[in-house]
């Protein structure tokens, strides 16, 4: 790996870690801080967008998915189009490709994972998956690494603090066979998306190869557009998706404590 990358790679990390990417800002109107912003207070209020962008908000802000509907909704007319939405992961994966050289390699998605997304690695988040709904569910995490079928046992609540990554990672090796699939029984990512993918970004290994192509990642952005687009009126609005397990269990949480 070359210093240039390194340099690259390193920036990114201290960006995110300072909040001052232009994605990670607060672009919603948030309410001011009340008595209840504790409703739920064991439960992230997070977003992932379709290709894998986090948005994080405060506690008793408003879910976060208005944050990336508004970011990606490039003219502001309250629909989000195709062509709106195949360029929002455009950018992301221009984000992520530190080289620039056209596709993610193993070192680009571990930083990901690892630097900017890191919820992917803590397992299962606590969304009271159970009968009772209630986000108290405290079931063991494992960890998915989705490159090379890596792995391990972990738990808890907060954002971990993983390994330093490994430069050398950097090259795209390809595989002997298919590497390991994810796990889908609210893993990862899953419960912060619209889409039971526990690694969002690497949904778009379309050739199961370990690395991820420009034109693969926004022919995986097409085909979320056209599942969420199920109406099949060319556009979206915020009133027309659904919600997240995560936006549920933070309503089911916001509920029973008005309830008491």
């Amino acid at each position: 790996m070359t210093t240039t990358r390194r340099q690259s790679g390193l920036a990114l990390i201290a960006l995110v870690a300072a909040g001052a990417l232009p994605w990670t800002a607060a672009i919603a109107a948030r309410r001011p801080p009340s008595d209840d912003d504790d409703d739920a207070p064991n439960l992230p209020n997070t977003f992932f967008s379709p290709c894998g962008k986090p948005f994080r908000a405060e506690s008793g802000a408003p879910y976060p998915v208005i944050d990336w509907f508004k970011e990606a909704d490039k003219n502001a007319d309250g629909k989000l189009d195709h062509d709106e939405f195949v360029a929002d992961a455009g950018s992301f994966f221009d984000l992520l490709d530190l080289n620039k050289d056209g596709v993610l390699s193993h070192y680009e998605i571990l930083v990901y994972e690892h630097r900017i997304a890191p919820e992917i690695l803590i397992g299962t988040a606590h969304i009271g998956l159970g009968p009772d709904g209630d986000g108290q569910g405290r079931d063991g995490a494992r960890l998915w690494l989705a490159q090379m079928g890596g792995g391990g046992m972990g738990g808890g609540g907060g954002v971990q603090r993983p390994g330093p990554i490994d430069p050398g990672g950097d090259t795209q090796e390809i595989p002997q066979g298919k590497p390991k699939g994810l796990d889908e029984s609210g893993q990862g990512a899953s419960p912060y998306g619209f889409f039971e993918e526990p690694e969002p970004v690497m949904t778009a290994d379309l050739d199961v190869n370990g690395i991820i192509s420009r034109p693969n990642f926004l022919k995986t952005a097409d085909m979320h557009f056209n599942t969420l687009d199920w109406r099949k009126q060319g556009y979206l609005t915020l009133a027309t998706l659904p919600k997240t397990p995560i936006e549920k269990a933070l309503e089911r949480a916001k509920k029973g404590r008005r309830k008491s």
